[in-house]
């Protein structure tokens, strides 16, 4: 079986969102950085990997995979832990919930876009604040549609929780105020106490490396 392989920076949420599940399924990988502080995202070498040079990048089952939703539907259809549920409704509300973080919170808040738009004279404190804030009582305003369960969607782990850690972490990195998302507050803590998601977080991934 060949390696796992997982290019990585300990800050980056689409990386931690793929650590997550890793740790999750308990499979062996090794971690590789990629410093996007460096600029090494945009080295040849990071771009025959990931030609949008970006991370995460998992060398799996023989394949190189890209964009941390495909890697993580990957490893579900591969895996079955269970992250999208059989029922189409139910599945389609936790990609819903998903989305709401991964392609309408982050892709904003990305670092390259975030840097952009200081060099046409946002703040970078400003810009996270407001789109995460906006993102945020969005995906609070899903989650209570379906109060039920400890997580986003019950009592299991689903593709919306993995998404909604490293989001929380992101939030808190630049002050946004919490209160009045008590629902997202409530499901992360609740995650974040699970040894895959302790393991994941970017502190532990920092003193590792």
């Amino acid at each position: 079986m060949p390696e796992t392989v997982l290019y990585d920076y300990w800050r980056s949420s689409a990386a931690y969102r793929v650590r997550i599940a890793l740790n999750l399924l308990g499979l062996p990988w090794r971690p590789v950085t990629v410093d996007l502080l460096a600029g090494e995202q945009a080295g040849a070498d990071n771009l025959a990997r990931n030609p949008q040079g970006l991370v995460p990048t998992l060398e799996i089952d023989g394949h190189s995979l890209t964009q941390s939703l495909a890697i993580l539907e990957y490893l579900d259809e591969t895996r079955a832990p269970g992250w999208l549920p059989k029922d189409p409704i139910e599945r389609a509300v936790v990609r819903a919930m998903a989305h709401a973080v991964a392609m309408d919170i982050h892709p904003v808040c990305n670092l390259r876009v975030a840097r952009h738009a200081v060099s046409l004279g946002a703040t970078m404190e400003g810009w996270m604040g407001h789109f995460i804030g906006l993102g945020l009582e969005g995906l609070e305003g899903l989650l209570l549609r379906h109060p039920e369960g400890r997580f986003c969607h019950g009592d299991s782990v689903t593709l919306a929780d993995i998404c909604l850690v490293p989001q929380v972490y992101n939030a808190r990195r630049w002050t946004v105020d919490l209160q009045p998302f008590p629902r997202v507050v409530a499901i992360a803590e609740a995650l974040e106490c699970l040894p895959a998601f302790m393991a994941a977080h970017p502190d532990r991934v920092k003193l590792a490396g």
